[in-house]
C-alpha cells in the first residue's frame, strides 16, 4: 500500500530522520531482568531483557523474540517498546514503573484494506500491574485525562525541527511546523492523552493525511518527551522511528464551566 493516502503536501521522510536528536538514551538497566505484566483485559506479558535491543516474550499461546527498547523517561519509570517479527503492522508500548508497579499499554495497529476516512492507525490501552496481579499496586491508576486540554506548547525534536502542538479537546490536537522541512505544514488529528501519574503523561495521536501514528511519554518535571512514530514509510514497509524532543510551554486556555469542550 502506497504511503500517500490522504491529502498532505509532505512525505513520512520529509521529518522523520531528524526526530530523535533530542531523544533520552536507551538504558540497559533492564536487561538480564524479566518483566511479568498482568493487563487490567486479562491479558498477560512475560518479557526477558536478554540483551539490549533483544527481548523474548510469551503472551497467552504467543511467544517470539524481537527487537525492543528500554527509555528510563523519569525515576523508576520506563518506556518499553517492542516491534513483532511475526506481526510487522503491530508494535507494543509498555509506560512502566517498576517501584509504584503500574503499567500502561499501547497496542499500536496498522490497519489493513478501506479504512474509509478513518485514520488507519488504531491505538488499545490498557492499565495493568507489574509482577504479581493479586498485590494491588501503589499510586495512581493511569487514566485517560483532560488536563492537556487547552495548552499550546512547543516541541523542538532538534535545532532543525520544531513543532507546535495546541490540545483542542479530549479527542484531538493541533499541530503545525515552525521549524523544518514541513514548516507552515499543519493539521488537526485524533489523539488520546492518558495521565500515568503526577506531571506525567502519555499522548498518542492517529493522523489522517499519511498512515502515521506516535505514542510518547511526556515528562513535565524533566519538560522532554521521549517516543516514536509507527508509520508505512515511502517505499510501503513500516517504519518504527524513534523521536523525542524538549518541551517548551507557550500558554493555557481555561474555558468557562459551561462552555467546556468535549
Amino acid at each position: 500500500m502506497p504511503q500517500q493516502e490522504g491529502e498532505a503536501n509532505y512525505k513520512y521522510e520529509d521529518y522523520a530522520s531528524e526526530m530523535a536528536t533530542n531523544r533520552l538514551p536507551q538504558t540497559t538497566a533492564l536487561v538480564n531482568q524479566t518483566l511479568k505484566i498482568t493487563l487490567d483485559s486479562g491479558t498477560t506479558f512475560d518479557l526477558e531483557f536478554a540483551e539490549l535491543n533483544k527481548g523474548i516474550w510469551q503472551s497467552g499461546d504467543e511467544r517470539g523474540t524481537d527487537w525492543c527498547e528500554a527509555v528510563e523517561v523519569g525515576p523508576q519509570t520506563y518506556f518499553i517498546d517492542l516491534t513483532f517479527t511475526h506481526q510487522p503492522r503491530q508494535s507494543q508500548t509498555f509506560i512502566v514503573n517498576i517501584e509504584t508497579r503500574q503499567v500502561l499499554a499501547v497496542r499500536t495497529v496498522m490497519r489493513e484494506g478501506d479504512v474509509g476516512d478513518e485514520p488507519r492507525v488504531v491505538h488499545m490501552f490498557a492499565p495493568g500491574v507489574l509482577g504479581d496481579p493479586a498485590i494491588p499496586p501503589t499510586g495512581r491508576t493511569p487514566a485517560p485525562t483532560r488536563d492537556l486540554i487547552g495548552l499550546r506548547g512547543l516541541y523542538t525534536y532538534s535545532p532543525g525541527q520544531c513543532f507546535e502542538h495546541i490540545y483542542l479537546n479530549s479527542q484531538r490536537y493541533a499541530w503545525q511546523c515552525i521549524k523544518g522541512p514541513l514548516r507552515g505544514e499543519g493539521d488537526v488529528d485524533l489523539a488520546t492523552v492518558y495521565k500515568f501519574d503526577d506531571n506525567q503523561y502519555l499522548f498518542a495521536f492517529r493522523e489522517f493525511g499519511l498512515p502515521v501514528s506516535t505514542v510518547f511519554f511526556y515528562n513535565w518535571d524533566q519538560m522532554r518527551t521521549t517516543g516514536k512514530f509507527f508509520a508505512i514509510a515511502d517505499d510501503g514497509t513500516i517504519a518504527n522511528t524513534p523521536a523525542g524532543a524538549i518541551i517548551t510551554k507557550l500558554s493555557m486556555a481555561f474555558y468557562p464551566l459551561d462552555a467546556q469542550p468535549i
